[in-house]
């Protein structure tokens, strides 16, 4: 069984998400997605405004049709170490340092990484933008 794998925080889940789990699951068997712990998101970004806590984001991935399997991250570099996968899918917009050195390690042991472009039109930020306005 081919499995992939994504990470993120998906807090306001929107289409672009569903599509990236729609088209992240078309490289393997079963999809793997990991959602970040709320210490770990106030840690990076202290001042994020989190509409959601980590148990309500991965009922919601959860129900997803197309994801298998919901699990708990801290940092993406450290933690995709731990997980049994074969193919990283990485969404257009993740580029920090952590998703970097997370690809690095996975071309050093032998996983395929793919970067999906972003659903056009749509993403958290434009969301909070239009929410906060």
């Amino acid at each position: 069984m081919k499995k992939v794998l994504t990470f993120g925080v998906f807090d306001y889940l929107h289409y672009g998400h569903l599509k990236l789990f729609e088209r992240a699951s078309k490289f393997g068997d079963y999809l793997i997605v990991a959602v970040q712990v709320d210490e770990e998101i106030h840690k990076t970004k202290p001042n994020a405004k989190v509409l959601y806590n980590f148990k309500q984001r991965s009922e919601f991935v959860n129900e997803i049709k197309f994801v298998n399997e919901v699990i708990a991250y801290h940092q993406v570099d450290e933690d995709i170490k731990k997980i049994d996968f074969d193919v990283f899918v990485v969404g257009g917009d993740q580029k920090h340092g952590g998703i970097q050195r997370a690809i690095k390690w996975c071309k050093q042991n032998n996983k395929e990484v793919v970067r999906l472009k972003r659903t056009e039109g749509i993403s958290s930020t434009i969301i909070k933008e239009k929410i906060l306005k």
